[in-house]
């Protein structure tokens, strides 16, 4: 099962490399690597479950926190060209 597994989680990474290549666009290829770390991190999930170490599930749940906030960090800095850039602006109030 093991097996089945990882050739479906490797299929699933060669067409996420592909969409990552051919892009068309900078959110493609964004999505492609979100795409990657959440596969990679299922490889990790999965490699722990059957080695039966479990600390390999905390090392996959602390990379998924990490790719969620580098994914969100690099749409911010193609979207305003600046890390620092507070977001949308908002009308002052008198």
């Amino acid at each position: 099962m093991f097996v089945a597994v990882t050739a479906a989680l490797l299929v699933a990474l060669a067409l996420a490399l592909v969409r990552a290549a051919l892009g068309p666009t900078v959110f493609d290829r964004v999505q492609a690597g979100n795409t990657i770390g959440t596969l990679a991190i299922l490889l990790l999930a999965a490699l722990g479950f059957v080695s039966d170490r479990p600390d390999f599930l905390d090392l996959a749940i602390v990379y998924a926190l990490l790719n969620v906030v580098g994914t969100f960090a690099v749409l911010k800095f193609f979207r305003y060209g600046d890390l620092g850039h507070p977001g949308e602006e908002t009308e002052s109030r008198p």
